[in-house]
């Protein structure tokens, strides 16, 4: 199984060598060779792009492509989404705070056990690190009612690290959020849409070098208008957006047939 690391990056030289290098070394000493790390451009006005050709040079499974339409995080990710190459994909953070031996253990799921990886900063056995306080507050407040809403049993549901077989990305188009609340818009649709999911601890940390884009007061009504969408869905119309009944998650070794090729970039258009 190829994985695929989709990484939007807008403004990070001070982080991205350092997160794909090792995010790089850590899948190959841990034996995953098949595999792509693709940095998304997102209108940086910095060495951002430039660092990443640095080191595709250097390794051809590390790549960097410009998001040609409007920026936003949302963008971003949906358009590495259109790009990716792989037969799973984990969405992760150019700022290293994600752990890559989560990376791992998604990578260990969505081969073996569920057609998502969901990771939680909130179970007891997870880590964090330098949570900022307030953000905190908001996100333990949000993560409830979306809980309370879906009755998902998934307390991290706002957390962009996650991973998905291909066959979820393309089952949960299209795609509408343009910005962070693109990280609460596929999960839930994959939830709603009766995909398998297994929720694991995981490790975070609060970015060293820069400042995050993600801003609280500009978001608000966004992930209100994203978290009614596909509750509506849910409510209404579940049974036609449904995956078929007869589509069940198969490990990657007991496949009837195994691809003998990649798969072709996807091509939906993203705005």
């Amino acid at each position: 199984m190829k994985l695929s690391i989709v990484i939007p990056a807008r403004n990070e030289e001070g982080n991205i060598r350092t997160t794909i290098l090792g995010l790089r070394d850590h899948l190959v000493n841990a034996g995953i060779l098949r595999f792509e790390i693709l940095v998304v451009n997102d209108g940086s006005t910095d060495r951002t792009a430039e660092i990443v050709q640095e080191e595709s040079a250097k390794d051809e499974r590390i790549r960097v492509i410009t998001n040609t339409g409007r920026n936003g995080f949302g963008r971003a990710v949906g358009f590495g989404l259109n790009h990716f190459t792989g037969d799973a994909v984990v969405i992760y953070m150019a700022d290293a705070s994600d752990s890559p031996a989560d990376v791992e253990r998604y990578y260990s799921i969505l081969r073996d056990e569920a057609d998502c990886a969901f990771g939680s900063r909130f179970l007891k056995e997870s880590k964090v690190y330098d949570y900022p306080t307030f953000k905190l507050v908001i996100n333990r407040i949000a993560n409830l009612v979306i809980r309370l809403m879906f009755n998902h049993g998934y307390n991290d549901t706002t957390n962009a690290f996650k991973g998905y077989r291909a066959s979820v990305i393309e089952g949960c188009r299209p795609f509408v959020s343009p910005h962070f609340n693109l990280t609460i818009e596929i999960p839930l649709k994959a939830i709603v849409r009766g995909y398998s999911f297994k929720i694991i601890p995981i490790s975070w940390r609060n970015r060293d070098i820069g400042e995050s884009s993600l801003k609280l007061k500009e978001q608000g009504s966004r992930y209100l208008y994203t978290l009614l969408t596909v509750w509506f869905e849910w409510l209404l119309v579940r049974h036609d957006t449904r995956r078929p009944a007869g589509e069940v998650f198969i490990p990657w070794a007991n496949r009837p047939s195994k691809p003998t090729h990649e798969q072709p970039a996807r091509t939906t258009p993203h705005d």
